[in-house]
């Protein structure tokens, strides 16, 4: 395959890429954009592997066939409920390729530089194609000096974003999977050791470019492997969302990185293609949790600067007779989802009764809050998945105002996005967050296994009100009981 053929298929699988970004924006259009992305892969590892330059063809063969096969097998196998934790193991993938690559490039450029010292003086490129030097290394042999010093410079960053996203990513992962506890946790001087590894890094990167040797790039590893670790072990659960999604971003960055190192232009414009828009997306969420960006992946949120507000009165329970008949009477019905119902599986059971409930003329829709359930668009995924309406799905600030005229809100498996702490308790975790006043409805129905305060932790006051009653059970099972008594 000729450079030219390689360039134009580079140039359709950016443009293919850049189309899926935007067609993820809709619900409607998601599963082209997924295809989007797809081809655009396909066509890049295509033009790569067969284009000038590359060996190993037997190495190259089995890992593609390996990797094609266990990726298959785990996103069969993968539940949707599990998908946040999927996605953060495989951003952890992309951590330690850089790794790999980076402290690759740094011993072919040692090795290329071996060769031409023993260069005799008076050898020119003929020289160069006798010692059988191909793809990256035949790149390595031409570069300039200062190349190379830049060279260096993005080994080093491509290697130190890689490890703090593969640490990082693995706390994220144990966290999301209940590995891992969801508190947030730092050693002491928390932030301080996570600056002095920053600042040993950088003396360590000045110590590289100006030729210290290899275990400078090793010593910097070590310090980002505990940087990445550090930093998500000190956030909390309630900002799991937002880490998912700031990893994302940090593994385009690195895998840029990455790509200025060989020299590889699409790998360049998908890492910055990912980690732009991982960044946006992180600023999007923060900003709809009311948070600082820095503060978040610093670990400042989920701290507490004095003690709760006391809650007072006690949960109310009611069986599915009393929520029945209750939605039997109402004539406008919200719906909040959360992780409980992705947990319970219950987002085929909750699209019946929405079906059965328009089919009597109700108006149902759907709250969704930005940050519900654990990855961004969670929610979203699972109502799509069991065919419900888009047109009924309607974001925080699009339903927040209507929900002092609603009926019957119906809280599934959500704590703190429906949250009234986050406006009357400025000790609370989540003090400022704007959350779905549910509380405002006629009447709240909240879905939960049992008393417990969810994921993150934080206790909810809503479950104390006069309007709430508590529908415990598991989801599935609770909204599939009250199918047969909507009349």
């Amino acid at each position: 395959m000729t450079i030219g053929i390689v360039s134009a298929a580079y140039i359709a699988a950016a443009v293919l890429f850049i189309l899926s970004l935007g067609g993820l924006s809709g619900q409607e259009s998601a599963k082209r954009a997924v295809w989007y992305g797809i081809v655009g892969m396909g066509a890049a590892v295509v033009a790569t592997v067969f284009g000038p330059g590359m060996g190993n063809w037997f190495i190259i063969s089995v890992m593609i066939a390996g990797g094609s096969v266990l990726g298959w097998y785990v996103a069969k196998r993968v539940e949707m409920t599990e998908m946040p934790q999927l996605v953060a193991a495989l951003h952890s993938f992309v951590g330690l390729a850089a790794v790999f690559i980076g402290f690759n490039a740094y011993l072919e450029l040692q090795a290329v530089l071996a060769l031409k010292a023993a260069m005799p003086a008076d050898a020119g490129d003929a020289w160069w194609a006798q010692q059988g030097l191909t793809g990256f290394a035949e790149t390595l042999a031409h570069k300039t000096g200062v190349e190379r010093t830049i060279l260096r410079a993005e080994v080093f960053l491509g290697v130190f974003i890689g490890a703090v996203t593969f640490t990082g990513s693995v706390v994220a992962f144990g966290k999301l999977a209940g590995k891992i506890t969801s508190k947030a946790e730092k050693l002491p001087g928390g932030h301080a050791l996570n600056a002095g590894a920053a600042a040993l890094s950088l003396l360590l990167m000045i110590a590289f470019m100006n030729g210290a040797g290899m275990w400078t790039l090793l010593l910097m590893t070590l310090l980002a492997f505990f940087i990445g670790y550090h930093l998500i072990m000190g956030i909390g659960g309630a900002d799991m969302p937002v880490v998912v999604s700031m990893l994302n971003s940090y593994s385009g960055w690195a895998a840029a990185a990455i790509g200025f190192s060989l020299g590889n232009d699409l790998l360049i414009v998908t890492g910055a293609l990912v980690g732009s828009s991982g960044a946006i997306l992180s600023y999007i969420m923060c900003k709809a949790m009311n948070r600082s960006f820095v503060s978040v992946i610093l670990g400042g949120f989920g701290n507490t600067t004095g003690p709760a507000m006391a809650v007072e009165g006690e949960q109310v329970a009611i069986d599915a007779d009393g929520v029945a008949t209750a939605l039997n009477d109402a004539d406008s019905i919200v719906i909040v989802p959360g992780y409980g119902m992705a947990v319970a599986q219950a987002q085929g059971a909750v699209s019946e009764l929405v079906t059965k409930l328009r089919a009597k003329g109700k108006s149902v829709r759907f709250a969704i809050h930005p940050v519900a359930g654990r990855l961004p668009g969670h929610m979203n995924v699972l109502l799509a998945e069991a065919k419900v309406p888009y047109d009924i799905v309607l974001e925080m600030d699009e339903i927040n105002d209507d929900l002092a005229r609603t009926d019957v809100v119906i809280v599934i498996g959500s704590n703190d996005i429906v949250n009234p702490a986050a406006q009357d308790d400025p000790n609370s975790p989540i003090a400022g967050m704007p959350v779905l006043e549910v509380w405002k409805a006629k009447q709240v129905f909240v879905s939960k296994r049992g008393q417990g305060t969810g994921y993150s932790g934080i206790e909810n006051p809503l479950f104390y009100k006069d309007n709430t009653r508590m529908f415990y059970g598991d989801a599935k099972v609770s909204i599939s009981a009250l199918l047969p008594m909507i009349d």
